[in-house]
């Protein structure tokens, strides 16, 4: 795949994230939006009558029982009558909203962009109502309608690869320990902890193997990133020559069907995430990415249930199938470690407000590159390049987004 415009450059310019918590009873989505894209907008040192174009990220019309929320959002933080677009892809939506970005910058369909994303998941309905509205997200003629949730896919999923590869649940509590280890030294997290694998495994059993523990919550919050070209920057950008440049340097998408069941065998089965593979080779051949492993300073990794986040690593290249869990047990993926992963806290340590996900995970590359995040989870001073992994169903939408730091 070859990028038909080598002469534009998409940066990053500033990102904001307001504060993710399990419901939010101080205001709405619009105000946790405002809360975002004013921190962004201060980050980046720009106007937001400046910027020209905005994508909306959100999962669900149901929880917020709101339709076109992205035209009030749009509109409340002064956009009008400027272009937007709303981009929706499940738990991808904010990596597929980071994607829209470089696309629209790439084409020259505009030389800027603030991309926001949001989700109100625990104000207006109980958590076993949430469920169910989430699991609209899978087949509702094939899957919902015989019980069909997302942990029992994921479960099914990690069975498989028990079975197949001899990976532990003490290696899946390894990934939930830290992601909420590193979420106690970010102040927006949903769910700081420090924990052992111990009280992972005594957690109450949910779906086998998945304790409660072993799984993200439900989150309220929001997030936002602009980017923009380099003379579009240097014109606007009040910090441009003050802070550290960051490009996004690739994008990658991938699919796979929706029906687990459908997919084929022996490869990927229901073990491994096809889509996401798909998606590391697009953006790794766009970034000159060779050897993930070791051309990676960080990377914030989809991790919706602990076993996700173990196969990932499997599926976007850092170690061959069946080896995350013993490189877990190694300390590979602390921090600290090889490749830190997951430095915000993750989905599971740090929230899952499904629009705003992607998103903020994107704003934790920035963070780390610029050398911005708390002391006790920052990564090497020399970072270079980070990454970040978006998914939706289970890998049915997979999106990776590159980014690195140009001294």
């Amino acid at each position: 795949m070859e990028v038909l415009n080598k002469k534009r450059r998409v940066f990053v310019l500033g990102g904001g994230i307001s504060k993710f918590a399990a419901e939010r009873v101080d205001g709405n989505m619009r105000d946790w939006v405002n809360e975002a894209v004013l921190e962004a907008l201060e980050d980046a040192g720009v106007d937001i009558q400046d910027i020209e174009h905005s994508t909306t990220s959100y999962f669900s019309d149901h929880f917020d029982k709101q339709l076109k929320a992205g035209a009030i959002f749009h509109d409340n933080i002064g956009m009008c009558p400027k272009p937007n677009v709303r981009v929706e892809g499940g738990g991808a939506t904010g990596g597929l909203a980071i994607r829209n970005a470089y696309a629209y910058i790439m084409s020259g369909l505009c030389d800027s962009m603030i991309v926001f994303g949001a989700e109100n998941m625990g104000r207006h309905v109980p958590s076993d109502v949430a469920q169910q509205f989430i699991a609209l997200a899978s087949d509702t003629d094939w899957e919902v309608q015989v019980a069909g949730f997302y942990i029992a896919y994921y479960a099914m999923m990690m069975v498989a690869h028990m079975e197949k590869y001899g990976t532990k649940e003490e290696q899946f509590a390894l990934v939930s320990v830290k992601n909420h280890r590193n979420a106690m030294y970010n102040p927006k997290a949903h769910y700081p902890m420090d924990i052992t694998v111990e009280d992972v495994m005594n957690s109450r059993m949910i779906t086998y193997p998945y304790k409660l523990l072993d799984n993200c919550l439900l989150s309220d919050g929001a997030a936002c990133l602009i980017f923009a070209t380099e003379e579009w920057a240097k014109k606007h950008c009040r910090t441009w020559e003050r802070k550290p440049t960051i490009e996004m340097t690739g994008t990658g998408c991938g699919t796979d069907f929706m029906r687990m069941a459908d997919r084929p065998h022996p490869y990927p089965g229901i073990t491994h995430f096809r889509g996401k593979r798909m998606a590391a080779e697009q953006a790794y051949k766009m970034a000159g990415v060779k050897n993930p492993l070791e051309d990676f300073d960080c990377f914030e990794v989809h991790d919706a249930y602990s076993g996700v986040e173990l196969v990932s690593y499997e599926d976007l290249g850092f170690c061959k199938e069946g080896e995350s869990g013993k490189l877990m047990e190694k300390g590979v993926f602390d921090l600290g470690g090889e490749l830190p992963t997951n430095t915000s806290g993750g989905l599971i340590g740090f929230g899952h407000p499904v629009g705003a996900t992607g998103i903020a995970q994107g704003v934790e590359i920035l963070r780390q590159l610029r050398q911005e995040a708390h002391p006790k989870r920052q990564v090497e001073l020399n970072a270079k390049r980070g990454g970040m992994d978006s998914h939706g169903g289970t890998g049915t939408f997979c999106v990776v987004n590159i980014f690195e730091r140009r001294d």
